[in-house]
């Protein structure tokens, strides 16, 4: 590359990102990060991934930039804000409606920001002027096997809090990544600075103790984990903490003091939450069938989890919530074709109505043929 490379292109890339609606953008060598790869082998080692399976088979593509592409010399490093107007804790009381995570109360973000990294790819590509030697590049948005915390960390965005997500100055814990890969060797920025100092608000807020230490998560006990990646019965000891949440948790983020500075003017409008995701009712998500599922989360994150998943969280919800009013629907998935629907209902049931639970029990125990299932009716009676 010539030494004489313009070195306003670096300028003209932020500018156009944020053209583009990214409230962040910073740049990093491919190289920038050297202690991701091997913290991620630690924890992948400590099988604190659980069941993502995927985060293991493609470890060495993750470990670094190159690992993945090895013609990679830099990389932008972009955040989209998804900060929300009202506080993510305010229904937490609320027993008879599901919480679903900030980010996925609107549109999916994947769809989002790849829409936008191809379009500053495309303007880079044709646009920008001042590079005068072929040059490549990829675009990356949470799918592939991109370290992105680390990268925007070393590109300045900010810095990995101790709950292990990326924190930034102005834009708190609500940021969204994407990454480009290229061949350009383009000016690094200076990397983020760990300001958490003493503060472990974000450890102590989580209901499940996820964080064995700071800047360590163990997914196996973090809820976003259980409600999304878990594909099976959620154990026991976690239920309870588990509350309403009905899809992902956002305790530790929005407890982070950072947050002050976050300010949802900033936020893309299409992650604008939807009105029928804000606060759902538990009793309109345990009736679901696959059909409604697929009408209620169609354009959402959410529907990746498919209907299941996401009435076994609501059966959880319906168990914490106290209210007998909702012993009716959670009885008739009992019969459910999901033996995780079955089980989970079973352990609902008997926490919103003993009666119910034992006349149903009388009727269905001997009849059930899944072990799992059964297994939650022994639970109950010794609970």
């Amino acid at each position: 590359m010539p030494d004489d490379k313009p070195s306003e292109l670096e300028s003209r890339v932020k500018a156009k990102a944020a053209e583009l609606g990214f409230a962040a953008c910073g740049i990093a060598r491919a190289d920038a990060a050297p202690l991701a790869g091997e913290r991620l082998h630690q924890w992948l080692a400590e099988g604190r991934h659980g069941d993502m399976i995927w985060m293991e088979e493609r470890r060495d593509q993750r470990a670094s930039p190159a690992g993945l592409w090895p013609a990679v010399r830099s990389v932008i490093a972009l955040g989209m804000s998804y900060a929300p107007k009202d506080d993510p804790l305010r229904l937490a009381e609320q027993g008879e409606v599901g919480r679903i995570s900030v980010y996925a109360q609107g549109a999916d973000y994947h769809d989002v920001i790849k829409r936008q990294l191809k379009a500053l790819g495309r303007w880079l590509a044709s646009d920008a002027v001042g590079v005068e030697y072929p040059f490549d590049l990829k675009v990356f948005v949470d799918t592939a096997p991109v370290m992105e915390k680390p990268l925007a960390e070393a590109a300045g965005l900010g810095w990995q809090g101790k709950h292990t997500n990326l924190v930034s100055r102005t834009e708190g814990s609500w940021l969204f990544l994407g990454a480009i890969y290229t061949t350009l060797e383009l000016k690094g920025d200076a990397a983020g600075r760990d300001l958490c100092g003493s503060c472990d608000a974000c450890q102590r807020a989580c209901p499940t103790d996820a964080f064995p230490a700071p800047y360590r998560l163990d997914a196996r006990r973090c809820i976003s984990y259980l409600t999304i990646e878990h594909a099976g019965v959620i154990p026991e000891e976690f239920r309870a903490g588990i509350g309403n949440r009905i899809y992902g948790c956002d305790d530790c983020l929005a407890v982070c003091p950072w947050n002050k500075f976050a300010a949802a003017a900033n936020a893309n409008l299409a992650f604008a939450p939807r009105a029928e995701l804000v606060a759902p009712e538990i009793a309109d998500l345990i009736a679901l069938d696959d059909a409604g599922f697929r009408q209620v989360f169609a354009g959402s994150p959410i529907k990746r989890i498919g209907r299941d998943k996401m009435v076994r969280n609501a059966l959880i919800a319906a168990g914490n919530s106290g209210d007998p009013a909702l012993s009716e629907g959670v009885a008739a998935l009992l019969g459910d074709p999901a033996p995780v629907v079955r089980g989970t209902a079973v352990w609902a049931l008997s926490r919103l109505d003993a009666v119910r639970f034992a006349a149903e029990e009388a009727q269905r125990r001997g009849g059930e043929n899944d072990d799992g299932v059964r297994a939650e009716w022994d639970r109950a009676n010794l609970s």
